[in-house]
C-alpha cells in the first residue's frame, strides 16, 4: 500500500483549484519583482528557494525555478514544529498536491538511510510540514509529474560547531550518493532569511549572511548567523546544500533576487526576508 501525503497548506499558502494554482504561479514569473521569464540558462548544481505564501515570497520564488532544469530533486526544509528526528527523510509515498502526486524516489532514500547513520526514516516531522511541500507545484508546473523527489526535513541546532560538522556528514553523503546515482539530481534548500524585523535591518542583516552564502563558505555562513542573530528558518538546510554543492563540483553561488514581504505589502514596520540564490 502506497503512503499518500495529502497538501497541508493547499488553500492558505497557495491555491487549492489546480487552474487558479497554474495560474498563481504564472503570476509569480510574471509579477513585477518576478523574472519575466521561465527558460533555464544554467545548469545548476543547487539552489535556495522561499517557503512562505505565495502571495508574499513567490516571486522571489519563481526566480529559483526560473534557472531550474528537469532532474530529480532532494528538498531540504526546516522542521517548525519541532517533533521528530532531526534529520528526517521519507523514504517512500506520494506526495499530493492540487497539480498532482510526486512520487519519493524509494531506492535512493534508502541509500542515503544506509549511508549516513545520522539520516532516519521518519514522517512525523513531514505531516505538517510546509517548507518542503510548497517548492512541488512550481516543479509541477515546469516539468508535470515525471520527476521524482526526496523530502529531508532538518530541525536545527545551535549554528556551532557541533552542528556544522553533523550537517557536514550529512551534506558529504548526499554528494556521495549523488554521484553513484544514474540519474540527474538538483538540490533545494527551502529558506526564508530574517523574520518580523524592521526593512532596512532585514535588509542590513540578510545581505552579511548571502555574502557569506555567495563565497560558498558555511562556517563564515553559521558566523554570520550566530553575530548578526539572523532568524534565517533554514540554516541548516543552507548548510547542507552549500556543503554538498561543492562536494558536487559548485564553484560559484549566485545572488538571483532578494526582496521582502514590505515590498509586496507596503508595510515595512515588520518584514520577512526572502532570497532566490544558485550554486554551479
Amino acid at each position: 500500500m502506497i503512503y499518500v501525503r495529502a497538501p497541508v497548506v493547499a488553500g492558505t499558502f497557495y491555491d487549492l483549484e489546480p487552474a487558479r494554482l497554474k495560474k498563481q504561479i504564472s503570476g509569480c514569473f510574471n509579477h513585477p519583482l518576478g523574472p519575466k521569464r521561465e527558460e533555464s540558462k544554467e545548469d545548476m548544481v543547487a539552489a535556495i528557494a522561499p517557503h512562505a505564501g505565495y502571495i508574499y515570497s513567490g516571486a522571489v520564488q519563481a526566480w529559483t525555478y526560473s534557472q531550474m532544469k528537469k532532474a530529480n530533486y532532494i528538498i531540504i526544509g526546516p522542521n517548525h514544529s519541532g517533533f521528530g528526528s532531526q534529520f528526517a527523510i521519507m523514504k517512500n509515498g506520494l506526495w499530493k498536491t492540487p497539480l498532482g502526486g510526486i512520487a519519493i524516489d524509494e531506492a535512493f532514500a534508502s541509500k542515503l538511510i544506509d549511508a549516513c547513520k545520522l539520516i532516519k526514516q521518519d514522517a512525523i516531522p513531514h505531516q505538517s510540514e510546509h517548507s518542503i511541500e510548497v517548492q512541488l507545484p512550481f516543479l509541477q508546473y515546469k516539468f508535470g509529474d515525471d520527476f521524482k523527489f526526496v523530502p529531508l526535513c532538518i530541525l536545527n541546532d545551535f549554528p556551532d560547531d557541533g552542528f556544522l560538522e553533523s550537517c557536514r556528514v550529512v551534506g558529504e553523503a548526499i554528494a556521495k550518493a549523488v554521484k553513484r546515482s544514474k540519474k540527474k539530481w538538483i538540490l533545494i534548500a527551502s529558506s526564508d532569511f530574517s523574520h518580523y524585523i524592521p526593512q532596512e535591518q532585514a535588509m542590513e542583516t540578510d545581505n552579511k549572511v548571502i555574502n557569506a552564502i555567495k563565497k560558498l563558505d558555511e562556517r563564515l555562513f553559521f558566523r554570520r548567523v550566530q553575530q548578526m542573530q539572523a532568524s534565517v528558518c533554514g540554516y541548516g538546510p543552507i548548510a547542507i546544500t552549500m556543503i554538498a554543492a561543492k562536494a558536487l563540483g559548485a564553484k560559484k553561488a549566485k545572488l538571483l533576487k532578494y526582496a521582502t514581504s514590505g515590498d509586496v505589502t507596503g508595510d515595512i514596520g515588520s518584514v520577512v526576508g526572502y532570497a532566490s540564490v544558485t550554486m554551479y
